[in-house]
């Protein structure tokens, strides 16, 4: 690991504009966080119309992409924990059981994986907080509820690293790292989804189904879709489920 993430570009300039991301039309999210709705789609991503003066901010490069891969998994990882400890796991099949505990332990392992890597590549207050999530709102006993969440989850999972992948600076051999790590990851979250949506429609197609895919040029569906950080954080916000107030001023985008 390289000591240092090139294009840092942490601190946005006080004087410049703060715009504000669209979502669905929303004006106030349940988790307290404000955004603006109608804007273009080349704003930029703050959740809250007035942050706090020491609000952290997810930095620029690969180090933003970093941190915002890192808050991902952050929240499967605390998802995935309250469900291990909810009624409807200790009922469970256990092959539910196992894969939803083998699901657990990737997300916690990757979570880690992010918090070592940038931790060791630049500055430790660089780093992304440990974030704080309410899951609330969701039932635990359902298996219903945690399966149709974790699809959720899953298939964001995919779409955020595919679209994300494309931004890191691969001028060095760290960028060139962190492209590869993307890969490992992004294939064992597809894995995830793939399973998680055999568990809600057994020997069906929907393992790989029309509404995850694309084509390209002119093929048929076939390729997992991607989505740009902003699109992705936009869609966190909308489960309601973080609590912590970050901002994304120079997060890059597609």
């Amino acid at each position: 690991m390289e000591n240092k993430i090139k294009n840092q570009n942490v601190n946005p300039s006080p004087n410049g504009r703060r715009r504000f991301l669209k979502i669905g039309g929303a004006a106030v999210v349940g988790t307290g966080l404000f955004f603006m709705a109608g804007c273009s789609d080349d704003d930029e991503v703050m959740l809250n119309n007035n942050p706090p003066a020491d609000a952290f901010d997810l930095g620029g490069g690969n180090l933003g992409i970093l941190n915002y891969a890192y808050a991902l998994e952050q929240l499967e990882a605390a998802f995935y924990t309250q469900v291990i400890q909810g009624s409807y796991y200790a009922g469970a099949s256990s092959t539910e059981k196992t894969l939803l505990k083998d699901i657990y332990n990737h997300e916690v392992i990757h979570r880690e994986f992010f918090k070592t890597a940038i931790s060791a590549a630049v500055d430790p207050s660089m780093v992304l907080p440990e974030l704080e999530f309410d899951f609330s709102a969701v039932d635990f006993s359902s298996r219903d509820a945690v399966l149709g969440i974790s699809q959720v989850l899953e298939d964001t999972g995919v779409r955020a690293y595919n679209g994300a992948g494309q931004l890191i600076d691969v001028t060095d051999q760290a960028g060139q790292t962190y492209l590869l790590l993307a890969g490992k990851i992004v294939s064992v979250e597809a894995r995830h989804a793939s399973a998680i949506r055999d568990l809600i429609n057994p020997g069906s197609m929907d393992f790989a189904g029309d509404d995850i895919l694309i084509g390209l040029g002119g093929t048929a569906p076939a390729y997992d879709k991607a989505a740009a950080p902003k699109t992705i954080l936009n869609e966190v916000i909308a489960t309601g489920f973080l609590k912590t107030e970050f901002t994304a001023f120079n997060l890059p985008n597609f």
